[in-house]
């Protein structure tokens, strides 16, 4: 297990959690690619009971998915920044952290992919795109 810690963007919305850093997971599914404006989205999976909220209580959206399971996406109300997901109570480990809202993120690669066939193509050729340390 590891210790995390993490927030919102605007720091309204923060917890701490304890998580299985081997549970990091990349979602290419369309309702991730449209809840991010990004081509996947990276999540840690976890139980309700490992979450311990710091701060304000998030807003929660709920969306029935593909796989016909409702997902309530929970974002700060604020900012706009999504946190956490979550499903219903017949799944135990049906939470999830948001990658880029963990402090900790660096340390958190990545161990499978879900969605795969939603992927945008060039999503696993990236290596050879010309880079910048800032902008």
């Amino acid at each position: 297990m590891m210790k995390i810690d993490g927030q919102c963007h605007c720091g309204r919305v923060s917890y701490r959690a304890d998580i299985d850093p081997e549970r990091v997971s990349i979602c290419h599914c369309t309702d991730c690619q449209q809840l991010t404006g990004s081509p996947y989205r990276v999540t840690v999976l976890c139980a309700r009971e490992q979450i311990e909220l710091t701060g304000a209580d998030p807003k929660i959206y709920a969306k029935v998915g593909e796989n016909g399971r409702t997902r309530f996406q929970h974002f700060c109300s604020e900012c706009g920044s999504p946190v956490f997901t979550s499903g219903d109570d017949i799944q135990p480990d049906g939470w999830g952290i948001r990658w880029g809202s963990i402090r900790q993120r660096h340390d958190l690669k990545p161990r499978r992919q879900i969605w795969f066939r939603s992927a945008a193509p060039w999503t696993s050729d990236l290596r050879d795109l010309p880079g910048s340390p800032t902008e």
